[in-house]
């Protein structure tokens, strides 16, 4: 029974997390930009849950009423973060309903707090839960039951399935839960508030449906159509995504490049198809095929049953559901000409991860991909919103040192600066001065006359980079609305865990806080890693926890059964791997097996967290506390979480010597045998 009782409850723990890193971010605008704040707050909240575990409150009881209230204020409030900076670009929602602004430092701290509290109150029960057995089995449960809440949500992914059903299995799960008592509470307390509780959490799982009618929800988006005029809008996030309607309403980049060269592209490839406009172009201008690549199946699904010009019903034409850099790297292809179909996510890559969607997708080694599939007279077609002139000197320097040649950029200033780039052999036959409408029709905008202007590049605008793959920060620097709120967030972290530490038995362990850094940054390193490996897709993200998870239970396997005598061996071997996969980037060595390249970078990747896990499992194995070092290890997870924002600096390569040093420090602190 108490092993069950910390299965479910950490189950609970990891499974509404990542519901609340995907379901927040989908009604509250713009937080989608954030979910790494959501990370942060939950292993804040389960480190001090945990710290609190032999506190006289009890704070289980009030986990139904927090959940209930961030659900409420969220679809109450139509809350908005306002971001306001300069030298990053955020995608706004273009709406014109009654939204209430709040500056971010404002508002993403309060948020901040509330999941603090939600995940305080959980983490305090399974903390407890886990004190009635020995520590390497109740954390060996432990992990057990988070894997099991990953693998569940990534299910329910799959298939699609509303939130109504995430909180749904939550409730059932946390319902024995609440009906149960504690570890050295009365059964008399339970009887009063157990069903106060689950009244409380099916109350949640009611709103929440309600909430999501008439919305669609796709393994990375919630999604709304709605018909406006003779268009098919379609609202990711509460933000405007693509409209469908016929060719000839659309914007005159979808069909410009076949003006300026002709009908003479046979085999076209289209990445972000969407719903699939760039698709239709490609077919109205006597392409004999076309290959759509598109992430989203549900946005997929839409085009195929909404278009009206049908483009992915047309024979000529192979819908490919998988992320665009991952199709440029395994397919043997080669194209006339390849399309960026305005591809932009308006989401993150995953809540572990501050890179965007689609961020892999616009590097200089992608372009260099783009250069190994054209043909020897192809070219590569590239057009968006830019926003910003920075942002097209990018993308030009990029492309220019892709393929080695100037690329021909075109703007429109007075519309947001959308950008048209060709590059690639055949940009050398293009007429000296093509002809460019001067009226772009965009979707909800003004149709006056936009002229366009050659845009000359800005050759001091760095090219984003795998290793720094910020397409949208104009250079290598924190955004000060970043700084202010963390700097926000953990003082006032700080001013709540002191307390707390200095009550909790025993003394500060630095050697549980310096392992929680260090795998915290080792697993956004693994995750941004396997997304150029296997593409940014939600597929890939849920494996690389999944692995994690596994590597932490193959590890606490190891240490239940051999003792760990000489941990300087086993962080010998791991700092050596880190300064391996630091000379040996995603990419580096050439393959000519997928199966091979695959397998060198996994052995590569999650090698290190192996050894990490050897030495957080033998710490835990002598644990005198494990709810305060477990809780203590959550904290510094925290603090790694935040260092990964570092990252827009140095680049991701740099955070491998950061996570070098949390574990020669972990090394260092750990008590010699017998102190």
């Amino acid at each position: 029974m108490a092993a069950l009782k910390i299965f479910s409850v950490s189950f609970l723990v990891l499974f509404l997390e990542i519901a609340l890193i995907r379901w927040l971010p989908a009604n509250i605008r713009l937080l989608s930009f954030f979910s790494n704040f959501i990370l942060l707050a939950s292993f804040l909240g389960i480190g001090l849950g945990c710290l609190l575990a032999d506190a006289r409150a009890r704070l289980f009881a009030w986990f139904p009423f927090i959940l209930l209230a961030i659900v409420a204020g969220a679809a109450t409030f139509r809350l908005e973060v306002s971001v306001v900076a300069t030298g990053a670009i955020y995608f706004t929602s273009g709406t014109n309903e009654d939204i209430l602004q709040i500056e971010s430092v404002l508002l993403l701290p309060a948020i901040f707090f509330v999941v603090v509290a939600l995940f305080t109150a959980l983490a305090q029960r399974m903390a407890r839960e886990m004190s009635t057995l020995p520590a390497l089995p109740a954390y060996t449960w432990n992990v057990a039951g988070s894997l099991a809440g990953v693998l569940m949500l990534g299910a329910m992914s799959w298939y699609e399935l509303p939130p109504s059903v995430w909180f749904g299995i939550g409730a059932i799960v946390a319902t024995p839960l609440l009906l149960s008592a504690e570890p050295g509470a009365t059964s008399s307390r339970s009887r009063v508030l157990g069903p106060v509780g689950v009244t409380l959490v099916a109350a949640t799982v009611v709103l929440v449906h309600i909430i999501s009618t008439n919305t669609l929800w796709s393994p990375y988006y919630k999604i709304v159509v709605r018909q406006q005029g003779d268009d098919t809008v379609v609202e990711v996030n509460n933000i405007f995504h693509q409209s469908m309607a016929p060719l000839e309403q659309k914007e005159y980049f979808y069909q410009w490049p076949y003006a300026v060269f002709g009908d003479t592209f046979e085999n076209v490839l289209v990445l972000g198809a969407g719903s699939g406009s760039d698709v239709s172009a490609a077919l109205r201008h006597g392409a004999k095929h076309v290959d759509a690549v598109e992430i989203d199946p549900t946005i997929i699904r839409l085009g195929r049953e909404l278009h009206p010009d049908q483009p992915f019903s047309d024979p000529r034409v192979t819908v490919i559901n998988d992320d665009a850099r991952h199709y440029l790297r395994t397919t043997t292809k080669k194209y006339d000409m390849v399309v960026f179909a305005l591809i932009d996510s308006l989401t993150l890559q995953s809540g572990f991860s501050g890179v965007r969607l689609e961020s892999y997708m616009f590097t200089q080694e992608a372009f260099a991909d783009v250069r190994d599939r054209l043909t020897d007279n192809g070219v590569l077609a590239v057009y968006n919103y830019f926003r910003e002139p920075w942002l097209v000197d990018r993308l030009a320097n990029s492309a220019a040192v892709a393929f080695g040649t100037e690329p021909y950029v075109h703007v429109h200033e007075a519309r947001s600066f959308l950008g048209v780039m060709l590059a690639g052999p055949r940009v050398a036959q293009m007429p000296a001065s093509p002809a460019i409408p001067e009226r772009v029709t965009a979707f909800g905008q003004s149709h006056a006359p936009s002229p366009a202007r050659l845009h000359q590049r800005d050759r001091n605008i760095e090219p984003a980079s795998d290793d720094w793959p910020f397409l949208y920060l104009r250079d290598r620097h924190i955004p000060r609305h970043y700084i202010y709120t963390l700097l926000l967030i953990l003082g006032a972290s700080i001013f709540v865990v002191a307390p707390v530490v200095r009550r909790a038995s025993g003394r500060w362990s630095w050697e549980f806080f310096l392992l929680g850094a260090g795998f915290m940054l080792l697993e956004t390193k693994s995750i941004t890693q396997f997304a150029l490996l296997w593409g940014s897709t939600w597929v890939v993200a849920s494996l690389a926890i999944v692995s994690v998870l596994v590597m932490a239970l193959a590890a606490n396997f190891v240490v239940s059964r051999w003792e760990i005598r000489r941990p300087w061996v086993v962080g010998t071997v791991l700092l050596a791997l880190l300064g391996l996969s630091y000379l040996v980037p995603v990419g580096r060595l050439a393959f000519d097996s997928l199966a091979a390249e695959s397998l060198t970078y996994v052995v590569l990747g999650f090698s290190p967290i192996f050894c990490a896990g050897l030495l957080f499992g033998s710490a835990i194995k002598r644990s005198t506390s494990l709810p305060r070092d477990y809780g203590t290890n959550l904290l510094g997870a925290m603090a790694g979480g935040v260092a990964e924002y570092l990252a827009l600096i140095t680049g991701y390569g740099a955070l491998i010597g950061l996570v070098a040093l949390c574990y020669a420090g972990a090394l260092i602190a750990r008590p010699r045998v017998g102190k």
